[in-house]
């Protein structure tokens, strides 16, 4: 595990995350991860922020309404097939980490394992949440991402630390 500056890995990050990335959050015992193809990776509020968006229908929702943080897992190998079963089944029906044969590690400042998988690992701590109001949102979008009305509430987590797995 190697340290790395957030902001030295952005550029890595926002041209790798549309090949999937692993969201993982936990409540109590309960832990899930789902499959993120979007995120944002910026500085609010004198803080580094890393924000990630999550629809009300999603497991991954409930449990992350019960939590204090999260995190967040770019593979820099090809997982795929690990990536699209995350993405298209759900925790309520599949241990995922079982099916995908993923393995978990504690993290350092949040209580959210990592998806130890080679690559850039975020843990962040929730410090805003947001539901989407569809007046704020451009016609043209609401359409072409919100067809059948199942908003995202976007979760703004400050960047505790963030780091490199070989």
């Amino acid at each position: 595990m190697r340290p790395v500056d957030y902001k030295e890995v952005a550029g890595r990050v926002l041209t790798q995350i549309d090949q999937g990335a692993f969201l993982t959050v936990k409540s109590g015992e309960v832990i899930n991860t789902m499959t993120i193809g979007w995120l944002t990776i910026g500085y609010v509020w004198r803080t580094p922020i890393l924000m990630v968006a999550v629809r009300s229908s999603r497991h991954t929702f409930h449990i992350i309404e019960g939590s204090d943080d999260f995190t967040v897992s770019i593979p820099s190998s090809n997982m795929r097939r690990e990536i699209e079963f995350c993405g298209t089944k759900s925790g309520r029906d599949y241990d995922k980490f079982k099916e995908c044969n993923l393995q978990i590690s504690e993290s350092q400042d949040v209580s959210t394992p990592i998806v130890r998988v080679p690559g850039v690992h975020f843990e962040c701590k929730i410090i805003y949440k947001s539901a989407m109001d569809r007046t704020y949102l451009s016609e043209e979008y609401d359409r072409m991402i919100y067809s059948e009305n199942d908003y995202h509430t976007l979760y703004f987590g400050k960047i505790m630390k963030c780091y490199e797995i070989d």
